[in-house]
């Protein structure tokens, strides 16, 4: 595994504690762990695709959070059940919030910001 990938994982790691964490203290807003699960996924996806463009990177995070999203309006009782499951809840959510589509592209956009920045100081510690 690269460095780089490397970096992603324990960066998507430590956004997973964070995201849980934030479930747990009650002074954090809700949507906080919304923005959390979707800048998750944009470093899922940058883990995988490390050499496709951050822009193609960005659309892809926000189609799977619009997707997950709006499938929470499907309401049969096998996806339910899932649903139910601390694992359906934590990757499927519970029930569709249009608040929720603004939390993720909240958190897809500072996952991108954090992004740049790594690539911006990984082009300065090669220059130099």
């Amino acid at each position: 595994m690269t460095k780089a990938k490397l970096k992603y994982a324990g960066l998507i790691l430590l956004i997973i504690m964070m995201g849980l964490l934030s479930r747990k203290v009650q002074v954090i807003p809700v949507a906080t762990g919304d923005a959390l699960w979707a800048m998750m996924i944009f470093f899922i996806l940058r883990f995988l695709f490390i050499n496709v463009s951050i822009r193609t990177i960005v659309l892809f995070s926000l189609l799977i959070c619009c997707l997950v999203e709006v499938s929470q309006l499907y309401q049969e009782e096998w996806i339910n059940n899932l649903r139910q499951t601390i694992l359906g809840r934590l990757i499927l959510g519970q029930g569709f919030l249009w608040s929720d589509l603004l939390a993720y592209a909240v958190g897809i956009f500072v996952g991108c910001l954090i992004e740049l920045g790594l690539q911006k100081k990984i082009k300065a510690l090669n220059v130099s």
